[in-house]
């Protein structure tokens, strides 16, 4: 017979010391974390049915480095090109490479209670591991899906480029229609000179909790590209660390999210320079519908050593509906002079200058906002780190906006 399976409450009684989160505490301030009720959800003992077809995402990405595929956080299939293995890549669970890059490598404590949790609940971690001197041509996918109902779901990604490699990772996040509790952990270790580009598209059901968890190092004259699509889920979380410790490392952070109906869309990020004469830009756009409610906290820190630092954070966000809300809240934290830094946070409705120039030039209003949203879309998407991944997410957001600024009926146009 199947093991039966646990109670996430027995797997937090045995996290000793990992505090609990609070809405004081700076970090989940604005959140919905006190309407979690962990006693509901089990920690599934297998895999759950995986989901019929997603082809029109892997289609996009046309030829892969790799594909490894979890159902409920259990890998259920691997395939890696033989290229690929041939050029010495390594992709598979942490339990079939030993000797490459393992779970904690970038994430040495867990950040919180809920990748504490990860790191518990974590069975079939995921490593992908590209030599020095490597370049991997076609991307890395990682296809994880939530199919079962009540489940707490815990997948785990570590990824290590050596010196001077370049390799393109895909995640991709979604579920059936399921209550259910999703606690991704990301790890992305980026050696010197070495360039990752990262792409994650989260699209799960109306009625999943998500709590991630998104840590990356960024080493000497290194470059990580990373895109973050944020649509779906009840209430969906993510913390974003970009720790650049190499010297004339980069960071380069976008987002696009969209919240509807009683969505919340939780981003939280943490731009840290610990090196001399390294680089981070973040622009984070999104928008907001019906009752929806989206927060932005970032903030960017300078060392004591980061002399030279170009630091940037942006974060944009529309109204579409009088009833949808929207935090923005950029900090800065400097310990050096030398450094150039700006933030800046923005919240409104559809811009009534843009929309007045496209209506004197005969654009009807709908199809006016429609142009206007779309466009502020446009500006992240436009300089997606994977370009081919942008397809899906501008897909997913056109059916959003076909709900929520519609532009024709059956009887022509509005």
């Amino acid at each position: 017979m199947p093991d039966s399976p646990r109670t996430l409450k027995s797997v937090l009684d045995a996290l000793d010391g990992v505090p609990a989160p609070s809405t004081t505490d700076e970090e989940w301030r604005y959140s919905r974390i006190g309407d979690l009720d962990l006693a509901r959800w089990t920690v599934p003992a297998a895999a759950g049915e995986p989901l019929a077809d997603l082809s029109d995402v892997l289609g996009a990405l046309g030829r892969t480095a790799a594909l490894v595929e979890l159902v409920d956080g259990f890998v259920v299939g691997t395939s890696v090109d033989s290229d690929a293995v041939g050029a010495g890549l390594q992709v598979g669970t942490a339990a079939e490479f030993p000797g490459a890059v393992q779970p904690g490598a970038v994430m040495a404590e867990p950040t919180d209670q809920f990748a504490a949790l990860n790191t518990a609940l974590a069975t079939s971690p995921v490593v992908v591991d590209v030599p020095a001197n490597t370049d991997i041509s076609g991307p890395v996918v990682v296809l994880s899906q939530t199919t079962t109902e009540g489940a707490t779901v815990a997948p785990r990604l570590v990824v290590r480029a050596g010196a001077n490699s370049s390799v393109t990772v895909v995640e991709v996040q979604v579920s059936s229609d399921v209550a259910a509790l999703v606690v991704p952990v990301t790890e992305i270790q980026v050696g010197p000179a070495a360039r990752v580009r990262y792409s994650v598209l989260q699209d799960l059901g109306p009625r999943v909790w998500q709590v991630g968890t998104l840590s990356t190092s960024v080493g000497q004259e290194a470059t990580l590209d990373a895109g973050i699509a944020a649509l779906g889920g009840e209430y969906a979380r993510l913390r974003t660390d970009c720790h650049l410790v190499g010297k004339g490392s980069t960071g380069n952070l976008s987002s696009v999210y969209f919240g509807e109906h009683s969505q919340m869309v939780d981003l939280r990020t943490f731009q840290t320079h610990d090196a001399p004469h390294s680089t981070s830009n973040l622009l984070f756009k999104g928008a907001v519908a019906d009752t929806a409610h989206s927060v932005y906290t970032g903030l960017i820190r300078i060392g004591h050593e980061a002399a030279g630092t170009n630091a940037f954070q942006t974060n944009r966000n529309l109204k579409l509906s009088e009833h949808a809300w929207a935090e923005s809240v950029p900090n800065l934290e400097i310990e050096h002079n030398d450094v150039r830094c700006s933030h800046a946070s923005t919240v409104g409705p559809v811009d009534e200058d843009q929309r007045f120039y496209l209506e004197s030039r005969g654009v009807p209003t709908p199809v006016a906002e429609r142009l206007i949203v779309a466009g502020f879309f446009d500006e992240v998407l436009d300089a997606w780190p994977v370009p081919d991944a942008a397809g899906p997410v501008r897909d997913r957001l056109a059916v959003r906006l076909d709900r929520q600024v519609p532009v024709a009926t059956e009887g022509g146009a509005k």
